[in-house]
C-alpha cells in the first residue's frame, strides 16, 4: 500500500461518513471553493484540520493560510484545531508549532501553515512562504468576515504560484437569511461546493450524552433555536424582536421558588382582549417565567376579578395600563389590589429593549398560549426595501404589554438610573 493510500485510511477513520463524498472532491480537485456550514457538533472545523494536514503531507509544494477576521483568536482556536490534526494523523515531533507567532512547520519539508487575522485585509497582501504556494485556505467563523467583496481580495493576495487550490469557509449559519453569508456565499458557483453537517451525522460517542442531551432539550423547548444552533438552518429573517422566546414546561416547584412574582394588566379597547399575567423574574439570571394569563374577548369585571383573584391569592399588587382608570377603580372594588402603571416619554421602547436584553423569556406553551404566540411571532414590520420600519408594532402585543407594566418596577429603576447618568455625561 502506497503512502497515499495509507494516509487515505487513517483519514476517513478520523472524520465521519458525511464528510466521505467531500473528501473525494477535494482528493480529486473538482472545485476550489468548499463552504461548509452547519450546527453545533457537526465537526466541520475537525475535517478542514485533516484536510489541511494530510494536503501538505500529500503534497511537498503545498503551504495553508489559516484565516479569522479578529487575529486575538487563532491562538484558541484554529492553531489548537490543527495541533490536534496532527496527533490524529501524525508523529507530532514532525511538526513544529511556534505558539507565540503562531505559526506551524512540518519540519521535513519546510512547508508552513500561517495564521492571520483578517483585522486590515491589506495588510494580507504581504502573506508570503519561501517555497511553493499557500495552496490551501481556510476562513473559519466566516460569518464574522465583513462580505463577499473582502472574501474577493484576501483570495486575490491568497491564491497565486500554483495550479490547484482548495479555499475552505466554515460558519454556523447566522439566523437571518440576509446575513450574507446565507444569502451570498451559499449561492451555487461551478467552482463552489457547499456542504451542509450537523451533529445528526457524528457518532454519537464522539459527542457525548451530555452534547445530545442538550440538544434534545432545546430541541423541545425552543425548535427554532434547536433549528439554527444545532441543525445549521437559517430560521429567521432578522426581524425577530425577541430571539430569547424558550417554550417550555414551567414546572410548581419552579412558581413556588420563584424569588420575584409579578403582575401586569392590560385593557383591551373596542375589539382587542383584556390580558392579566402573572410571571416570576429571576433577577440573579435575568430572565422571565410566564406562567399564568387570561386573556379574554369582551370580559365582564366579575369574570377579570375572579381570574386574578384565584391566581392572586396572597393580595399582591397587581400594575395594570393607566388609561383606564375607572376600570382599575372596578376591580379595586371587587378586592384586587391595583396600581396604575406610570407611562413616560420613552417608556414603551424602553421596556421591550428590557425585554429583548434578557438572556431568556421563558413561556410555558400550554399554561399561557397566547403568550407564546405574541412573544414569538412579535417582529420589526418590513420597509418594502428590504429593511425594517423604525419602532415597535403596536398591534399583537396584548401580553407583552401587561408584561411590561408587570416588570415596570425593574425596567423604570434601570431607565431612570440610565437617565441619571445620562444627565451627568456619564
Amino acid at each position: 500500500m502506497t503512502l497515499c493510500k495509507e494516509i487515505d485510511v487513517r483519514l476517513s477513520e478520523r472524520f465521519a461518513k458525511a464528510f466521505y463524498d467531500l473528501h473525494k472532491d477535494i482528493r480529486e480537485a473538482k472545485h476550489t471553493h468548499y463552504v461548509l456550514c452547519g450546527g453545533r457538533g457537526s465537526c466541520k472545523s475537525s475535517f478542514i484540520s485533516l484536510e489541511i494536514i494530510h494536503g501538505l503531507k500529500k503534497n511537498p509544494d503545498a503551504n495553508a493560510v489559516v484565516l479569522r477576521k479578529v487575529g486575538q483568536y487563532l491562538r484558541d482556536s484554529v492553531f489548537e484545531q490543527l495541533v490536534w490534526a496532527i496527533g490524529m494523523l501524525d508523529d507530532p515531533d514532525n511538526w513544529e508549532c511556534k505558539i507565540s507567532v503562531p505559526e506551524i512547520v512540518y519540519k521535513q519539508t519546510g512547508q508552513k501553515i500561517l495564521f492571520r487575522g483578517a483585522d486590515k485585509p491589506r495588510k494580507l497582501k504581504s502573506t508570503k512562504v519561501s517555497s511553493g504556494y499557500i495552496r490551501y485556505v481556510w476562513y473559519e467563523e466566516a460569518d464574522e468576515f465583513s462580505g463577499q467583496e473582502e472574501i474577493d481580495m484576501i483570495n486575490q493576495s491568497m491564491l497565486r504560484g500554483g495550479s490547484v487550490f482548495a479555499c475552505f469557509y466554515s460558519f454556523n449559519p447566522p439566523k437571518s437569511r440576509s446575513s450574507w453569508v446565507n444569502s451570498t456565499l451559499m449561492l451555487a458557483r461551478p467552482d463552489r461546493l457547499i456542504h451542509k453537517s450537523d451533529y445528526r451525522g457524528v457518532p454519537r460517542e464522539w459527542l457525548g450524552e451530555r452534547f445530545i442531551a442538550e440538544a434534545e432539550y432545546l430541541r423541545e423547548s425552543n425548535p427554532l433555536r434547536y433549528e439554527n444552533e444545532y441543525l445549521g438552518d437559517p430560521t429567521g429573517t432578522g426581524a425577530e424582536i425577541f430571539p430569547n422566546v424558550i417554550l417550555r414546561e414551567i414546572t410548581e416547584e419552579e412558581i413556588s421558588a420563584g424569588e420575584h412574582v409579578c403582575r401586569g394588566l392590560d385593557w383591551g379597547y373596542g375589539a382587542d382582549p383584556f390580558v392579566y399575567l402573572a410571571l416570576i423574574y429571576e433577577k440573579s439570571r435575568r430572565r422571565i417565567l410566564i406562567y399564568y394569563e387570561f386573556y379574554r374577548y369582551g370580559a365582564k369585571f366579575d369574570q377579570i376579578a375572579e381570574a386574578i383573584n384565584s391566581e392572586n391569592i396572597h393580595c399582591r399588587t397587581v400594575i395594570a395600563e393607566s388609561a383606564e382608570p375607572r376600570s382599575n377603580d372596578e376591580l379595586r372594588s371587587r378586592g384586587v389590589k391595583i396600581r396604575a402603571a406610570k407611562k413616560g416619554a420613552g417608556s414603551v421602547e424602553h421596556g421591550l429593549r428590557w425585554l429583548a436584553n434578557l438572556s431568556e423569556i421563558v413561556i410555558d406553551p400550554r399554561r399561557c398560549p397566547n403568550a407564546k404566540r405574541e412573544f414569538a411571532g412579535y417582529r420589526f414590520e418590513s420597509d418594502g426595501n428590504g429593511g425594517f420600519r423604525g419602532g415597535y408594532p403596536d398591534r399583537d402585543n396584548h401580553t407583552i404589554d401587561a408584561a411590561r407594566y408587570a416588570l415596570e418596577d425593574y425596567t423604570e429603576r434601570r431607565r431612570a438610573a440610565a437617565l441619571d447618568r445620562r444627565k451627568l455625561g456619564i
